[in-house]
């Protein structure tokens, strides 16, 4: 169990299954540069962040919920949760919950966007004391939910990067980049310079080849 103190940024697990480096700049080195993508996500964000609640028939949806774990040692906000009442089998009325996560692009090959997802469902259950059996993704670009269920494997692989995480903040050390077929539309392209850093010729290297005249 995590103090309160020592809680880290749930969305920051997108970060580090996207990029290791790109996780440490923004949250161990604290910057931050937006490019197009990242301010269309902020625009699509803003419009879910009010906080606010509503009902529809037996569906309440509350937005900008607040959540943690102390066990996985995450703090963070749920786009939308929804609550949906249902009858079980006692025939009494539950509420079950169902996390949203807003993003701007479309459904992607990785599971960066589940296991963020994935984390949400897990504080949710710390917090509420049952346990959420799935929950969506809407993607901006094709205007559709993507469900996705909270399976064991990807519980487990969810709990792995939160520890990925943890470790990554104790290091207090940022990765070195390595250039790959994200990077050109990372907003942190200028910035990391992933082309020159990971080469065989370090930027030291380089430094001391113009000092010494070479």
């Amino acid at each position: 169990m995590f103090a309160e103190s020592d809680l880290l940024p749930l969305s920051a697990l997108q970060h580090i299954c996207f990029c290791e480096r790109q996780c440490a700049l923004i949250h161990v080195e604290q910057v931050w540069l937006e490019n197009r993508f990242t301010a269309e996500g902020r625009v699509l964000h803003d419009r879910v962040d009010s906080g606010k609640s509503e009902s529809r028939r037996d569906v309440r949806i509350a937005y900008a919920v607040s959540l943690q774990s102390l066990r996985l040692g995450l703090v963070g906000k749920a786009d939308v949760v929804e609550f949906h009442r249902e009858r079980n089998a006692a025939g009494k009325t539950v509420w079950r919950s169902f996390p949203v996560e807003y993003k701007r692009g479309r459904p992607k090959k990785d599971n960066c966007d589940t296991i963020q997802l994935c984390a949400q469902a897990l504080c949710l259950e710390e917090m509420l004391g049952h346990r959420i059996g799935n929950g969506a993704l809407f993607y901006g670009k094709t205007r559709r939910r993507q469900d996705v269920v909270f399976s064991d494997e990807l519980r487990e692989e969810t709990e792995q990067v939160a520890r990925r995480l943890h470790a990554l903040f104790d290091a207090r050390a940022t990765p070195k980049p390595v250039f790959d077929k994200r990077c050109p539309n990372c907003s942190f392209f200028s910035y990391c310079l992933p082309e020159t850093l990971s080469g065989k010729k370090s930027a030291s290297r380089y430094l001391d080849a113009i000092r010494e005249g070479k």
